[in-house]
């Protein structure tokens, strides 16, 4: 708009000029009432340029103050929205933030939570290493789970705890398989299998070496193993041939089947060859579900055996009763021709009373032994 304005003026200014230079460059021989009459001329000529002038200025004022009214009205819509949108963003950043403080409040709750948890997780570690720092409180353990599998997967007439044999020697628990009797024990020897887990870290500290704790693993497993075959596997007394080793752990079963001797060779099959199975858990319960078929296979082979003398039993009822049917077929019989021949009888001697009653007498004597009674033929 300001360069409008100078725009305007350098006209004037430049016709204003060109007048003057226009009249200084005429002869002077006009009079004075030329002069007067150009002076005139320029007046008009000036007047009508102001006037047109302050009209173009008008209406660039009057153009100007519309657009500064419109950009007046825009900025102070513009500052409207803005307000808006600073009050939103703050209540949005307010909102933000206790949502943050009441997050950052839970996740502290809860890593105190997290943080007490640990300390009773190690302190109820340190309880069960001290419980477990015996021989007898782990075979408890074992023991213990022994029952466990035991109840889970048979009949509680098929196994019984704590069974004493004649020599004084109490197994955990026995199997009854018709009259032999299968037997369980649950004391493993998992403290040579402690040091053996332990020997690997503590190699490294100048300690006994993973080798030589393998190897104590293996000596102390076979000498349980013969234990167990010696106590338990007592012919005389109806035990089987063979015996079970529970071990309470997957871990130590994978380590017992992996363990090896130069001399003896496998520990698995060492233990096998003298009549004793190592089982875990898992394995235990699928002998124990072989078990319990085989029981109520056992269980079919009795029934049938009850079925059969029944049946016999049943044959020898119907032969005596056939025997007593056909003698009562033969009384019958009997009695039907005693029957009959006291009918004819009967007949015959009604005949000849009606001829007597008639007044006349029969053509020959009826013999004395017609008018007997018929039971005594």
């Amino acid at each position: 708009m300001t360069q409008l304005l100078v725009g305007i003026l350098l006209v004037a200014v430049i016709l204003l000029a060109m007048g003057v230079i226009w009249l200084a460059t005429r002869r002077r021989t006009s009079a004075d009432g030329d002069f007067a009459a150009l002076r005139h001329d320029m007046q008009t000529a000036l007047s009508s340029h102001s006037q047109a002038v302050n009209t173009q200025l008008g209406q660039v004022l009057q153009t100007v103050l519309q657009q500064l009214g419109q950009v007046t009205s825009s900025l102070q819509e513009g500052l409207s929205s803005s307000g808006q949108l600073v009050s939103q963003a703050q209540a949005a950043v307010a909102s933000e933030l206790r949502s943050s403080q009441e997050v950052l409040g839970r996740v502290g709750k809860q890593l105190g939570e997290i943080q007490q948890a640990g300390r009773e997780l190690s302190q109820a570690t340190q309880t069960l290493q001290s419980v477990l720092g015996g021989a007898k409180t782990r075979g408890s353990l074992g023991e213990v789970a022994l029952e466990a599998l035991l109840a889970d997967a048979l009949p509680r007439s098929a196994y019984e705890t704590q069974y004493r044999f004649s020599t004084g020697a109490i197994v955990d628990a026995i199997i009854r398989a018709g009259e032999k009797i299968i037997a369980i024990d649950s004391k493993f020897p998992l403290e040579s299998y402690r040091r053996m887990a332990d020997s690997a870290p503590a190699a490294s500290s100048g300690s006994s070496s993973p080798e030589d704790a393998r190897k104590d693993f293996f000596q102390a497993v076979r000498k349980h193993a013969e234990s167990v075959a010696e106590k338990y596997i007592l012919q005389n007394e109806g035990t089987l041939d063979v015996a079970l080793m529970f071990v309470p752990s997957e871990s130590v079963y994978y380590e017992l089947l992996m363990t090896s001797d130069a001399k003896l060779g496998r520990l698995d099959d060492h233990c096998r060859g003298k009549g004793i199975l190592p089982v875990s858990p898992n394995t235990l319960h699928a002998y124990l579900s072989a078990i319990l078929m085989g029981l109520k296979g056992m269980q079919v082979e009795e029934n049938a055996k009850h079925l059969q003398a029944g049946l016999a039993g049943l044959q020898s009822q119907l032969d005596s009763f056939a025997k007593v049917y056909d003698t009562l077929g033969g009384h019958l019989r009997h009695a039907q021709q005693c029957y009959d021949e006291a009918d004819r009888k009967l007949d015959r001697t009604r005949g000849h009373l009606e001829q007597m009653a008639q007044g006349s007498l029969p053509e020959a004597q009826l013999p004395l032994k017609a008018l007997e009674p018929a039971s005594k033929d």
